[in-house]
């Protein structure tokens, strides 16, 4: 076969000289190959159908310094009964121990092996040994003397006695046990043909070198054909994690459907995060449970937003000029001033309300991190993303937010069932909670909306309705991967992460 390569050839030519089967070992010696060569050789000649590779398990022992010791010295308890034996057969435990030259931890080692082999009678009340007879050499002595001998031995080439033996000296921790695969090579009826027909081993070069040209020895040589079938390894190149791909289509599925993305910071000021969106400053989710407080500094500053912090201070007193009774408290503006770590992206939607580049009509979303302190669990984390969005115009109603929540989770978490429940939030009002299913997955929820109340939108200086949601982004991703775990989201399993394409 002219499609064999040289290593190929020389693999058949000396499993022939070796009867036809043989270890890749024995192989790799005859033929004088290294034996990852001879391994590439027998995928390649296995896949061809001209050999057949069997794999077999097998266990080398051989003693550690422990061991080594015993072997030497003799076992704990047959050092002992020798020396209860030239004592009469019969003497105090701790004389015993002294004449065989025990110390404290080996002579209670070899009164329990003692005791277990029925060698003599413990007597723990007097403190006396009895030995009625000398116990015969035992299997486990045996072997650590064949051990001794040998070096190395193979397990599964004992006997049955010898390999409970085994058992016996691997509990006491005298051995030292490696696991290896050795795999044996055999020729094929067609490999038999294939070689009886003949074969020659000719030398093989990848690449013509100055020398070969000029010795002329290019003649007497072989280029190597290469095989594009050829098996080789896996490789994983670096990908990036599905979970960040998913965020980066949902943010290019939003700018294409016209959204425009709204930012700002990690560390926000009270004012923002809550204030601004109604939310009275004794609500209990402001509490430190609910939120992380920034310990230096404690305040930041609310100078660039006089004129609207005017405004909210009041619509949280008296209700200011939209209608309503208000919270009924004094409203501190020390509060207002607190930094934290974002708890919700809503905080972006009253930063972009407020904004000078606001639009009307306007879509806006962002894909932000999120901080809140949480007992972490299957479907809870303290940091979290969330999907924001707004959308304002004139003779904006209820049913069309509901149309865009259902389209999300159908589209982008493709979600088989979608419902609503009717839900509260200080800043909107009507509000709705979005739950979704998949089947595998079960009913999650994705979060909150609702449309945004007189009292947030007012204040910042838009009098339209204002379409308002802030989704958990990273349960809608768990659903679209069929993942029942949220910390999965951040794993380091690599199994997990190629099986998704990460790596």
């Amino acid at each position: 076969m002219s499609e064999l390569r040289e290593h190929e050839r020389k693999t058949l030519l000396t499993l022939r000289s070796l009867g036809g089967r043989a270890s890749v070992d024995e192989v790799a010696e005859k033929g004088n190959l290294a034996h990852a060569a001879v391994m590439r050789a027998a995928l390649v000649l296995e896949e061809s159908g001209l050999i057949k590779v069997s794999e077999e398990r097998r266990t080398r022992v051989r003693l550690n310094d422990e061991g080594r010791l015993y072997a030497e010295e003799g076992l704990p308890e047959r050092r002992l009964v020798q020396a209860l034996k030239e004592m009469g057969g019969e003497a105090p435990i701790g004389s015993a121990g002294e004449a065989a030259g025990l110390s404290r931890e080996l002579l209670a080692i070899a009164l329990g092996w003692i005791s277990r082999k029925g060698w003599a009678a413990v007597d723990r009340k007097e403190r006396v040994l009895r030995m009625p007879i000398e116990p015969p050499t035992g299997a486990d002595e045996r072997l650590l003397a064949l051990l001794k001998r040998e070096g190395t031995l193979t397990v599964e080439e004992l006997d049955e006695e010898l390999q409970n033996a085994f058992k016996l000296l691997k509990g006491r921790k005298i051995l030292h046990v490696e696991e290896e695969t050795v795999r044996e090579l055999e020729l094929t009826d067609e490999g038999w043909r294939l070689v009886e027909k003949g074969i020659e081993a000719v030398e093989e070069v990848s690449q013509l070198t100055p020398v070969l040209i000029a010795t002329g020895r290019w003649r007497e040589v072989r280029l190597r054909r290469y095989n594009i079938k050829a098996p080789v390894a896996k490789v994983w190149p670096g990908k990036k994690h599905p979970y960040l791909r998913f965020l980066d289509e949902l943010r290019e599925r939003l700018v294409a459907l016209g959204f425009k993305e709204m930012t700002g910071p990690i560390v926000e000021l009270s004012f923002f995060n809550c204030d601004a969106l109604y939310m009275p400053q004794n609500h209990p989710a402001r509490e430190v449970h609910d939120m992380y407080f920034i310990k230096e500094p404690v305040y930041g500053s609310l100078k660039p937003y006089e004129e609207v912090l005017k405004n909210v201070k009041e619509t949280h007193e008296d209700g200011w000029r939209t209608g309503s009774k208000g919270w009924g408290y004094r409203f501190s503006t020390l509060e207002a001033s607190r930094l934290m770590l974002r708890s919700q992206t809503t905080a972006l939607s009253a930063r972009t309300l407020l904004s000078r580049d606001l639009e009307i009509p306007g879509k806006y979303f962002a894909i932000a991190r999120c901080y809140r302190p949480d007992v972490v669990d299957r479907t809870h984390l303290t940091e979290f993303n969330q999907v924001e969005g707004i959308v304002l115009g004139e003779e904006l109603t209820l049913r069309d937010l509901l149309g865009i929540l259902e389209r999300f989770a159908v589209e982008i978490a493709e979600a088989d069932k979608v419902r609503f429940r009717p839900g509260y939030f200080p800043f909107t009002e009507p509000s709705v909670e979005l739950h979704a299913y998949k089947e595998g997955c079960g009913w999650l929820e994705f979060g909150g909306a609702g449309i945004f109340r007189p009292e947030v939108t007012l204040p910042l200086g838009v009098d339209v309705p204002v379409l308002a949601w802030g989704l958990g982004v990273d349960r809608i991703f768990m659903m679209k991967a069929g993942i029942d775990d949220i910390r999965y989201l951040f794993t380091q399993d690599l199994e997990w992460l190629r099986a998704k394409g990460v790596v």
